[in-house]
């Protein structure tokens, strides 16, 4: 961030500077190890039994606030269109804890799942959440979309994957 607003001071080059916050949606990846939390949810439900069982990384109370693809874009294309340079956050504040994720695609899903934590796995640190105050003064931009909204797009998107592979 300081180099590129460093060439922008030295060298008149117009630059924006955004920091975003774990952005998730459909047409993202969603299997093979390189997912994201929401969408890893997501397909482990999506193939897994009603009242069967899908693994967590850790012991599921880590904190995130996760972005709806569709939102991240707006924002990003309002930043563009700005003057401002940033750094802005670009992020959601619907804070919740992975076990919480995994309760709201069980519902989407309309499946009881039991979970197995593997404490030995990496789980990031302990919380994380982005603070909109700076892009909401500067830019006039918020998110709209909850959690669920685009989560139930993003179940939707991955479950017909799996079931055309099938």
């Amino acid at each position: 961030e300081r180099l590129y607003l460093s060439y922008a001071r030295n060298y008149g080059l117009n630059v924006r500077i955004a920091r975003y916050h774990n952005i998730f949606g459909p047409e993202g990846t969603w299997k093979g190890g390189k997912e994201k939390a929401p969408a890893a949810i997501c397909r482990k439900i999506a193939e897994c039994e009603n009242e069967g069982t899908i693994e967590i990384w850790g012991d599921g109370q880590q904190t995130r606030s996760f972005l709806y693809i569709d939102e991240c874009i707006e924002a990003t294309r309002r930043l563009m269109n700005s003057n401002f340079e940033g750094p802005v956050n670009i992020g959601s504040e619907e804070m919740v804890t992975i076990n919480e994720m995994v309760e709201l695609v069980a519902k989407i899903a309309n499946k009881k799942i039991n979970r197995r934590h593997k404490i030995d796995a990496p789980i990031g640190v302990r919380g994380r959440n982005s603070d909109n105050n700076l892009i909401r003064s500067k830019l006039g931009w918020d998110y709209s979309m909850s959690l669920e909204e685009g989560l139930t797009k993003t179940y939707q998107w991955i479950r017909e994957q799996i079931f055309s592979l099938s």
